[in-house]
């Protein structure tokens, strides 16, 4: 299938890396291009020479300006191609964003992921899709050679919706493994030795066995930028505000991510809140 990709980043590059290994033609723009690919001068030309255009980039202003800005996706599609926005952003955005590109003639989903740089290497990502069911039928053998979890969640929007719901699942526990190791360095025990233990009971999961480790370790290389954490949880506090919802753990660890990149650690892994913690209790 000849694939469209636009946004080379920490996700995006082993995700084309898969992709081409999956024996797929790619086309290429934005960010790092040392890849086997065509190198294009536009997203435009991306386009033009694909079937299927995939996104990875970074905030809602990011995909509005990629899909419709002059030299876009959009003045290169032909009637039957489909635009899969892999990012995560505003599900009432993509709402308005799928229209405009159906009105086209193509297709449109949105198919944000979690499972992180170490899931987009493995092809282990956790795909959350929206869109038509056929058109997802027709993306299906390119989710699985992405990842392994992937789901139809609703109609156009919902899959940035389901991971609205997992970044505040994600950066709550994130920033529980903090506060719970905190406590056991400040109370003298070990917080290495007290990870070790907690993943025998209840206590155990994903985020304490590998975002735990980095926090021991002090090891804040980015896996997922705190700064990208930031945006999904002010979409979060922005969907709940016009849900007249309250997320009250939500908007704290999101004031947590605040000071986080205010002490200049935005480019840091999302389990640097640990940092944080540490700063706000010397």
């Amino acid at each position: 299938m000849r694939i469209g990709f636009i946004g080379l980043g920490v996700m995006g590059r082993p995700m084309v890396d898969n992709l081409i290994v999956g024996g797929h033609e790619l086309s290429v723009y934005r960010g790092r291009t040392d890849v086997d690919a065509r190198v294009c001068g536009s997203a435009k030309e991306v386009a033009q020479r694909s079937d299927v255009v995939i996104l990875m980039v970074p905030d809602t202003p990011d995909v509005e300006s990629v899909l419709f800005a002059p030299d876009g996706v959009a003045e290169g599609l032909r009637p039957g191609s489909l635009v899969i926005d892999m990012s995560s952003i505003s599900p009432t955005a993509t709402i308005g964003f799928a229209q405009l590109i159906e009105k086209l003639g193509c297709d449109y989903l949105d198919a944000p992921v979690s499972g992180g740089e170490l899931g987009a290497k493995d092809g282990t990502l956790t795909i959350m899709v929206g869109g038509r069911p056929e058109v997802f039928e027709r993306a299906r053998p390119l989710f699985d050679v992405l990842g392994t979890n992937v789901t139809l969640i609703g109609g156009a929007g919902a899959g940035q919706t389901a991971k609205v719901a997992n970044q505040i699942i994600v950066g709550l526990t994130i920033e529980a493994v903090a506060e719970g190791l905190l406590f056991a360095e400040r109370a003298g025990a070990d917080p290495g030795v007290v990870r070790q233990a907690l993943m025998g009971g209840f206590a155990s999961s994903r985020i304490l066995d590998v975002h735990g480790d980095r926090m021991v370790r002090e090891a804040f290389e980015p896996g997922f930028r705190l700064r990208l954490h930031r945006k999904d949880l002010n979409l979060a506090v922005q969907a709940a505000a016009e849900l007249d919802l309250a997320l009250p753990n939500t908007a704290a660890t999101q004031q947590l991510m605040n000071a986080a990149l205010a002490d200049g650690d935005g480019e840091l892994d999302h389990s640097a809140l640990y940092r944080t913690l540490r700063r706000d209790h010397p």
